[in-house]
Parts: C-alpha cells; structure tokens; sequence
C-alpha cells in the first residue's frame, strides 16, 4: 500500500505540474485569438494566484473534515474542468471565470499532498516529488507546441492537459482507500525523541515526539493561532524569499544577461531554461541524499550555493561565462529548498500543526512568485537591469537568515525540551 499510493502520488505531481506553463507558452497566440492586448496575461495569472493564496489558506480545514485523499482528489477535479473550461471558451471575460477553480483546486491540492508528503514520507521522497513537478511543467510548453503546429490550436492543448487531469481524478478518487492505511513516518533523522520529566512525549498519533517537535493536541489550528506559534513568521519570510528568487530569476534572468552582460538572445534562452533544469535535476540529485543530512543542511546550502551563483552573475568581467555558469549555480542550489522547508515542517512545528502551517507556507510562496518579478520589473525601470543581482542577492540572504535564525528557535526548544507551540495551540477554543 505504502508503495501503491506513493506511485500514485508521484503521477499527481507530474500531473499538478502540467498546467503551470501552458498560459505562458500558449499566450502569444491566445491573447491574438482572444482580440485582447498581450499584457492581459497578468490578470490570468493574477486571478489563478488569487484562487491558489485563498485555497491554500483553507486547506487546514478542508483536509482536516475531509482527509488529504479527497481534498486532493477534488481539487485536481477543479483544476480538469477548469482547464477543459479554458479549451471550449473564446472569451477573454469567461477565461477569468476560468481561472478561479483553476485557482482554488491548485492551491488546495499542494498544500494537501505536501503535507501528506511531509507526514508520511522521507526527504529524499520529498526532492523526487518535486524534481517530478518540473518535469511535468516541462513537459506542457511541448503539449502546447504540439497543438498548435498540429492545428488544433491553443485550446486542443488545454483539451489534452484537461483530459489528463480527468484520468487523475479517477485514479485517485479509486486510491482514496488508501489513504488512511500509510502510516505516518517517525521523523528520526533530525531529533531524538523528547522527554519530559524523564518520561517520552508523543505526538497525537501516539508516535514518539522528536526533541524539537511541539507535541501537538486538539483539533482545527485557526490561522491567527498557527501565525502566534514561535518560528511561524521565519519560515514564512524564508518561503517568500525563495519563491521570490525563483520566479524573478526565471522571468528576468534572460532579459538581464542580454541587456546587461552583453549575451545573444539564443544564448540567454538556453541558459535561462538551465537554471530550470538545474532546479529540476538539482531535486532528483538531493533525493540521494537527503536523508542522510537532513532539511535543515539542505536549506542551508541551497541557500549559500544561490549566493555562490549570484556572486559569479554579479562579477563585472569582460566575459559572460562567469555569469551564465553562475545562473546555472544558482538554479542548482535552489533545488532542494522548497521540498526541504516543507518536509521540515511537521517536525518543527508539530504533526497537529503542520497542515495549517504548510497552507500559510503556500500562501507565502505563491504571494512571492506573483508580485515580486513585477516589483523588480517596476525597480528595473527606475534604476536599470543591473540590479538583478542584487536583487535576488538580497532575497536569498534574507531567506538564509530566516532559515538559520529558525534552526537556532529550534534548537534551542530542543534543549529544553518545552512545547511551545502546543500551549499556544491548546489555547485556540
């Protein structure tokens, strides 16, 4: 069973990676067929964003009453009707409608299956689910490419991804038996158990409690309650700072190596898609090794690795090697951030907590991805492009800062072995 359903998630996330790049690639012939301006793609992406912050948020409660198996299941169904919705529609107006199930179900189904992830499953696990991601978001510029060259034009690839999606929810709307039969790991690689006067605490599914794991009780965690638990704030702002990074890195990094370094177009292209397949390989390589050092060193380096890389991006030499092998670094070291932050949650803030906590984490990330490049876009403008760098310098000593500051919280819990979280939860009526 453990096997089974973990091949089952596997194929939900190539699958929940599908159609993040099909309205980017598709764009330059849907904003023509739809008789709107080019730049209404951001209000797409702004309304999809939109639906994913809200549903993320929700998520703590839906999967809580419903279980992770149905929430994820029906969200991936959101997300297929929304997609066939997109391929039968010709109005840029009734795409917005679109958008918001589109929205909801992604949001609602990441922050279920990570955290399901995270409870029930190893690091390297973790890595290789999300290398599987990008694969799949790799995958739907080709779909896209497909049907248009094919004749059956941008809708025929929201058809095809739609489809998918439909399978999807048939597999695992079959698989939800399962769910409840994996038992959730023992995190052991990171803590011992804790004690309390000489005795172990347990988590609330009577399991051992790692040494800095808040033991956990109670039901529903509300938000205001899961933002008061000590640490919550760090990870959030380290979660912006990366997602942020990532996606002005991917938007941007191109541009900047044309304008600024001097690099050919072709050039830029390619080693823009390098610092993606440096995301994507980069997680299939930390799955080797992840549960040997753990998610707080993942989360280190990946973070001193980015600096490396904007370090050898930002060097004014005459050439630009330095600089493209340096966007090649970079992509590299953010590999094993994400899946890292999020695997670490159940064991620093508690199994009871994690949900609620995960869901806020995907709040912060899409908050990040989404308005961030458009910030640096508008500081682009003011100051010039050469401050990319720099820009995404900061970002990634600001999430390396929190992240250490958040290791230091933790250990320091560790030492004395005090719960903290759990008084703050038990509070919550």
């Amino acid at each position: 069973m453990y096997s089974l359903l973990l091949a089952i998630i596997y194929v939900a996330f190539v699958s929940l990676g599908l159609p993040d790049s099909l309205v980017g690639s598709g764009w330059p012939v849907m904003h023509e067929d739809l008789a709107v301006p080019l730049a209404y793609a951001g209000i797409i992406t702004m309304l999809i964003a939109g639906g994913t912050i809200a549903s993320s948020l929700l998520s703590e409660r839906l999967t809580r009453r419903f279980g992770a198996g149905l929430v994820t299941a029906v969200s991936v169904g959101m997300t297929a009707a929304a997609l066939l919705g997109f391929s039968v529609t010709g109005s840029f107006w009734v795409l917005c409608l679109w958008a918001i199930p589109y929205g909801l179900g992604a949001g609602a189904v990441d922050a279920a299956l990570n955290n399901y992830v995270a409870l029930h499953y190893a690091a390297r696990h973790m890595n290789w689910l999300h290398s599987f991601w990008g694969v799949g978001a790799s995958i739907s510029p080709f779909v896209m490419s497909h049907a248009i060259t094919s004749g059956l034009g941008w809708s025929g690839a929201y058809r095809i991804i739609g489809v998918v999606q439909v399978v999807l929810t048939g597999l695992l709307l079959a698989s939800l038996p399962l769910w409840g039969k994996v038992h959730p790991r023992v995190p052991a690689h990171d803590a011992e158990p804790s004690t309390h006067d000489g005795e172990p605490t347990f988590t609330h599914d009577g399991e051992p409690a790692p040494a800095h794991e808040p033991t956990t009780r109670g039901g529903h965690v509300p938000l205001a309650t899961a933002l008061r638990i000590p640490g919550v704030p760090l990870v959030l702002l380290a979660f912006f700072a990366y997602c942020a990074l990532e996606s002005t890195s991917i938007l941007w990094a191109s541009t900047y190596l044309v304008t600024d370094r001097g690099v050919t177009p072709a050039t830029a292209a390619a080693f823009a898609s390098l610092y993606l397949l440096g995301i994507t390989g980069g997680r299939f390589l930390a799955g080797f090794v992840a549960d040997r050092v753990g998610d707080r060193a993942l989360i280190r380096g990946g973070f001193l690795t980015v600096a490396l890389g904007v370090v050898l991006i930002a060097l004014p030499l005459p050439t630009p090697v330095l600089a493209l092998a340096g966007l090649v670094v970079a992509g590299l070291g953010s590999a094993p951030i994400y899946p890292a932050i999020i695997h670490s949650t159940p064991v620093n803030f508690g199994r009871n907590s994690s949900q609620a906590i995960i869901g806020i984490q995907m709040a912060a990330a899409y908050s990040g991805s989404t308005f961030m490049p458009p910030l640096f876009g508008v500081l682009s403008g003011w100051v010039g492009l050469w401050i990319f760098p720099l820009f995404v310098g900061v970002l990634a000593v600001l999430g390396l800062v929190m992240s250490e500051r958040l290791s230091g919280l933790v250990a320091r819990r560790a030492s004395t072995s005090v719960p903290s979280s759990d008084a703050a939860a038990s509070r919550t009526p």
